[in-house]
């Protein structure tokens, strides 16, 4: 067994407050869930900045292949998104034996 973890850290566009935020933020969760399954997606840093944001994705599969298959397309499909600057991105693949 593999579990993956991503870690995103984002720039959002011109947002003024937590409320305009949340309004980029929840549909881009909503969007990694939708259309990968399998992932848990949510936001997991930076949560009293208003152009800041963490999101943290995770896999579990049994190779470790598709955890990092599914945790690139997961950071390709924020990273394309032209609202928001992908400011890093960390991946880390565990498997049952660590």
């Amino acid at each position: 067994m593999y579990v993956g973890a991503l870690t995103l850290d984002i720039l959002l566009g011109d947002v003024r407050s937590l409320k305009q935020k949340r309004s980029v933020v929840r549909p881009l969760v909503a969007e990694v869930l939708r259309r990968y399954p399998s992932a848990a997606a949510a936001e997991t840093g930076h949560l009293d900045l208003h152009r800041r944001a963490e999101i943290g994705v995770a896999v579990v599969s049994s190779s470790a292949a598709n955890c990092k298959e599914v945790l690139d397309a997961c950071e390709r499909l924020v990273a394309y998104r032209p609202e928001i600057e992908l400011l890093s991105a960390r991946q880390r693949i565990y498997n049952d034996e660590e």
